[in-house]
């Protein structure tokens, strides 16, 4: 592995941490949806795919449909702030992107992208992204589309101080995706709940062939701390697909179709249990993979999970995965975590007990060694986070 991304896989390892669950803990309020980022691709000098006539720019059919849905959700859900990335043709980088979202404290934080194929005008249809790596087999350590991954990610070789805002991760070299295989999306629970809804709800409309959900290694979604997702509305090689993004008509049912997603969302996310249960995986989606640690020295003793029990208890969750986790993984740090399944997740929490007062303290030695962890309630097999 070059020395360039060694930096970068410290920051990784360290940032890994746990999903927000929006339920209600007892004597607690509801987590609502109240703040949205909409982020439109490119900008200013990075024109992003452009047509092959040349008269049509991927930035500006991203930020026209950004500001409509913007304007669709003011309109139409007005306890909803929406904020745009960029307003108009300027460029932002990807990092300012998410420390837009992440200043605020968004609670959902939606890219708007267009596709385009290497090759060939054949491909069509729209595809939504979370975070992730794919673990298909064939694919060594990249999902299948990674000249998507490649082309959105290079974004970052158009700024002056790449090198050293990114430490050293370069979006052209394979190798920098090894750094990928150590994350966890924070956030994955409720990305691929939003990223299912975006996708019913685009169904029928004027780009109607669905090319599923995916978990890919996107920068500007891993920096984000909320749940994230890139959708490439359509593929501005293909000649249908051009037409209805050139069309103001069809941009608007674009953003209409991504409106209905987002009330679909939002009614799951406020005061409902519905959306902690992940949805049942799209053909051909990929699971993000976990990348076994080795485990503690044999001088000291592996963990044992902790045997979930009955009644109430309090703890610190510090993971939300799809793959199964070992007690002993050095992500622990020794200690000993309980594992709550919930749909084709699953959970990891630390110093469970009931006493919450006891918990509270302990998390705040957790803090520093998990970023992004927060207490939890769990009665039976449900998690429910406390403010």
């Amino acid at each position: 592995m070059k020395r360039t991304i060694r930096p970068v896989l410290a920051v990784l390892a360290v940032l890994l941490a746990a999903s927000i669950v929006p339920e209600q803990a007892a004597g607690q309020d509801r987590l609502k949806l109240s703040t949205i980022v909409i982020d439109p691709g490119h900008g200013g000098h990075d024109p992003g795919c452009i047509s092959a006539d040349k008269k049509t720019q991927e930035k500006n059919v991203a930020l026209d449909i950004a500001q409509r849905l913007s304007r669709k959700i003011g309109e139409s859900l007005p306890g909803v702030k929406t904020v745009l990335t960029r307003s108009d043709d300027k460029f932002v980088t990807l990092s300012g992107r998410a420390d837009i979202a992440n200043d605020l404290g968004a609670d959902l934080f939606i890219s708007i992208h267009v596709n385009a194929q290497a090759k060939g005008t054949s491909a069509n249809g729209y595809s939504i992204h979370c975070l992730g790596q794919s673990s298909r087999e064939g694919n060594d350590l990249f999902s299948k589309n990674l000249d998507l991954i490649k082309r959105e990610n290079s974004v970052i070789l158009l700024e002056d101080d790449y090198k050293t805002r990114y430490q050293g991760f370069d979006p052209s070299d394979p190798q920098s995706y090894i750094l990928f295989s150590l994350m966890q999306n924070a956030h994955l629970e409720h990305s691929l709940v939003f990223a299912e809804e975006v996708a019913n709800a685009m169904k029928g409309g004027p780009i109607a062939h669905n090319r599923g959900v995916s978990q890919d290694p996107f920068w500007v979604l891993w920096r984000t701390t909320m749940p994230a997702v890139l959708v490439e509305v359509g593929f501005i090689t293909n000649a249908n697909d051009l037409k209805s993004l050139r069309s103001a008509e069809d941009r608007d049912r674009i953003a209409e179709n991504l409106l209905k997603a987002v009330k679909a969302f939002k009614k799951r996310y406020d005061n409902s249990t519905a959306a902690t249960a992940a949805p049942e995986r799209a053909a051909g989606q990929e699971a993000a993979p976990v990348v076994e640690s080795k485990p503690e020295p044999e001088s000291k003793p592996a963990p044992e999970a902790v045997t979930p029990t009955s009644g109430i208890l309090y703890g610190v969750q510090v993971l939300a995965t799809t793959k199964k986790m070992k007690p002993s993984d050095a992500f622990f740090k020794g200690y000993a975590p309980l594992e709550v399944q919930s749909g084709k997740l699953y959970k990891y929490i630390l110093v469970a007990g009931d006493d919450l007062a006891s918990v509270r303290k302990k998390k705040k030695e957790l803090d520093k060694k998990f970023p992004g962890c927060f207490l939890v309630s769990k009665d039976g097999e449900t998690v429910t986070r406390i403010r």
